[in-house]
């Protein structure tokens, strides 16, 4: 795996030509993630105790239509997911103002929305980032990633688009989960 440089005090113009990680390999521990909640807290990925999975999704940001619906639709799915032992956080690179513009013009009700991912994460998470080429675009921002994470702290499932379009499903996203659990089905793609 490749080694990043740290960017963290880097601005994202002097980034010319990033290096860019592969991504997260099923089995093997995931990057770390931390990040502040729309309306209070903060989410810590290593804190995280759910029964079955975290199910981080990484969306584009306020800019995005398709995330719009994406996210309403997994707002409506929590109760399904938690169901099946699943905690579930949204996560975009947008400041603190662009992500409670989103959950309140779009709707989101129960799903917790981080903000504030920085670059270097997305990069670090195998993210594609993308440079903004008109308003109300971000100077940059990180394209769609759905992860599931297991209670250990592994990637369990890993799928990364490079555009908006094409992520899972949310019904199929669900679907796929309750066979994991109800299956003890093991991660795949980790040879």
């Amino acid at each position: 795996m490749t080694t990043l440089p740290d960017t963290s005090k880097t601005l994202v113009s002097e980034q010319a030509h990033p290096t860019y990680s592969a991504p997260p390999v099923p089995t093997r521990p995931s990057p770390p993630l931390e990040v502040d909640l729309v309306g209070g807290g903060r989410f810590v990925l290593a804190d995280s105790t759910p029964k079955n999975f975290t199910l981080v999704v990484f969306y584009r940001g306020l800019h995005c239509p398709i995330c719009r619906g994406y996210l309403a639709q997994l707002d409506r799915a929590l109760g399904e997911l938690a169901e099946l032992g699943v905690d579930v956080v949204a996560v975009s690179g947008d400041d603190e103002d662009r992500a409670k513009r989103s959950v309140v013009e779009w709707g989101i009700e129960h799903l917790r929305v981080g903000y504030g991912h920085s670059v270097s994460s997305m990069r670090e998470w195998g993210l594609f980032v993308s440079k903004g080429i008109k308003d109300p675009e971000p100077d940059y921002f990180g394209e769609p990633g759905v992860f599931l994470i297991k209670p250990d702290g592994t990637v369990f499932m890993v799928a990364i688009n490079s555009m908006p379009a094409a992520r899972p499903r949310i019904e199929d996203l669900v679907g796929a989960i309750r066979f994991f659990v109800e299956r003890d089905y093991p991660a795949r793609g980790d040879a």
